[in-house]
């Protein structure tokens, strides 16, 4: 895990390189222009060959986990597979060339690799191994990373309860005093009720490490979360930076009955509540499948993009209410992220969004959004031919759709998904779970070709820990990257998107910055002093150091 000390011709390529000038476009009426990247499918050839299927309890979920399984720092893949065994490819992409990817063995039996919805990577023992938490259709699964890209089922060595359920989403949090995460799994419909589908969505739990006498981690039996109404994302977040994070569950309107989106308290040492009309909490009902949330304005609360079928919501707290009230507006349409029909094709019918993600996908500075589509199965009412959605942030502060430029709108069943530097080039790839299709694997080019990419904007990719602390991922973190008087920040989370999450380097854009001012608010709530460092690098910021290391890909 040590760092290289060279660098390749292609890392001081692009360190070289600011150009922002580019021949494809995303432009709005107003006249914003910001680069559209180029990607291109390359699963087949990167060696993925993978597929997301099953029977109705498969129509929701199908996964990813993007982390380094193996100590390289190079982002390696969890696909789950439904009906079909869950699969772990180990990156072998040189860098700043094409993908490649080889298949392992999960060394975990094969009923334990089946019937997975989701994967989202966590240290959950502090060994600065990364772990694996898997949501299924049964019994979910704790797997203990080894360091080699293998796993043991440490559910019994826990005392974890995996239940029964049918889990379609997960977040964790360290919460204050505690040594070891909290962990909340979402659960979607009860399938022992009575009338099951319809009005029969389960509860949700809720676990609470404990620490033995001889400092073991245990969890024992969960806090329900009640009532559930059909969760498909969750995510911890720290909504009006009270430095305590509260759960916000994205919930499926299609199977409950007198339900709504939710916020709940998690105070310390406290059971949880659900905020209600009297907390300020407003009534909202979608078909809740993803979250993606980032601090657009940089005001320091948090947007969030709620995807569902037909519209995406975009909410901003309501801070001239009050900012201590979950009061929240909703600002899709006025930035232009409803994403409600498909932008390519004929099929005018309501989109279906899945999962959703902030990430700068062409390095310019600003967010761009990501969302997987796709109809559910054959629903009638749904668009059938429903691409996959590229916002790409404008200067102006909207948003413009350039998926069908981009080349990602293929007629496909998005579900999970990931954006991630699998090369390690500085542009950002997208691998997406498809729904009864192969996995999809997207190479981004910058504003290159097939015969070889081209950097859009600079760039830093930024990996924080905490060595021999409590959480040593740093959840919980903000990190703050500033370039002249421009300042992004993105928190440091495990939940939300949809049944997928991802661990390690966090990517900025810089556009024509070629220097930045790192900066980190520790989960405690503790700042660093400023790094600065300079663009188009791997940089590692340990807690406590007095300089920034580089990592230098081979």
């Amino acid at each position: 895990m040590r760092p290289l000390i060279r660098s390749g011709p292609a890392f001081l390529a692009f360190a070289a390189c600011a150009a922002m000038t580019l021949p494809s476009k995303a432009e709005d009426a107003r006249g914003s222009v910001a680069p559209v990247p180029t990607f291109v499918e390359e699963a087949k050839s990167a060696g993925i060959d993978h597929s997301y299927d099953g029977a109705w309890e498969y129509f929701v979920g199908g996964g990813s986990a993007i982390f380094d399984c193996n100590g390289d720092r190079r982002p390696d893949l969890f696909l789950a597979g439904g009906k079909n065994p869950a699969q772990l490819f180990v990156n072998r992409s040189p860098t700043g060339g094409a993908l490649r990817f080889a298949a392992t063995d999960l060394s975990i039996d094969g009923k334990s690799a089946a019937k997975v919805l989701g994967a989202y990577p966590l240290d959950f023992d502090n060994d600065d191994i990364l772990d694996l938490v898997l949501l299924r259709l049964g019994e979910n699964l704790l797997l203990k990373g080894k360091g080699d890209c293998s796993f043991d089922v440490a559910n019994r060595s826990l005392s974890f309860n995996g239940g029964r359920e049918w889990t379609t989403a997960f977040s964790a949090t360290y919460e204050a005093g505690l040594d070891f995460p909290t962990l909340a799994f979402g659960n979607y419909v009860d399938r022992s009720q009575p009338g099951a589908p319809w009005g029969t969505c389960h509860d949700n739990f809720l676990f609470r490490p404990e620490k033995g006498d001889n400092g073991a981690l245990s969890y024992p039996e969960p806090v329900r979360l009640s009532p559930g109404y059909c969760a498909l994302s969750i995510l911890f977040t720290d909504w009006n930076r009270s430095g305590e994070p509260s759960l916000r569950v994205s919930n499926d309107r299609h199977y409950y009955r007198g339900g709504q989106e939710q916020l709940w308290a998690v105070p310390p040492n406290r059971p949880p509540r659900p905020y209600r009309k009297t907390d300020g909490w407003q009534h909202l009902k979608i078909w809740g499948m993803g979250i993606a949330s980032v601090d657009l304005d940089v005001d320091g609360f948090p947007e969030y993009a709620l995807t569902s079928m037909g519209d995406t919501k975009l909410q901003k707290l309501d801070v001239e209410t009050d900012e201590t009230v979950p009061v929240y507006q909703d600002i899709a349409f006025d930035l232009g992220v409803t994403a409600h029909r498909p932008y390519a094709g004929e099929d005018l019918k309501p989109s279906t969004g899945w999962h959703s993600e902030f990430q700068d996908v062409n390095n310019d500075g600003l967010w761009d959004l990501y969302i997987a589509k796709g109809n559910v199965e054959a629903m009638p009412d749904f668009a059938a031919f429903d691409p996959d959605n590229l916002l790409i942030g404008q200067w102006n502060g909207k948003f413009v759709e350039a998926g069908g430029l981009s080349g990602i709108g293929l007629d496909r069943r998005g579900r999970g998904a990931g954006l991630a530097d699998f090369n390690a080039d500085g542009l950002l790839d997208l691998v997406v779970v498809n729904r009864a299709a192969p996995v999809s694997l997207f190479r981004n080019l910058g504003h290159g070709s097939e015969a070889g990419p081209r950097p859009l904007g600079n760039w830093l990719a930024v990996d924080v820990r905490q060595p021999g602390k409590v959480n040593t991922r740093a959840v919980g973190a903000k990190i703050s990257v500033k370039t002249g008087n421009r300042t992004v920040v993105k928190d440091i989370q495990v939940g939300g998107g949809h049944a997928s999450g991802q661990m390690g380097f966090v990517h900025f854009g810089l556009g024509v910055a070629e220097r930045a001012n790192i900066r980190i608010k520790w989960p405690d709530g503790d700042w660093s002093h400023a790094y600065r460092v300079f663009a188009n690098g791997h940089v590692i910021i340990e807690r406590g150091a007095e300089k920034a290391r580089l990592w230098y890909p081979e």
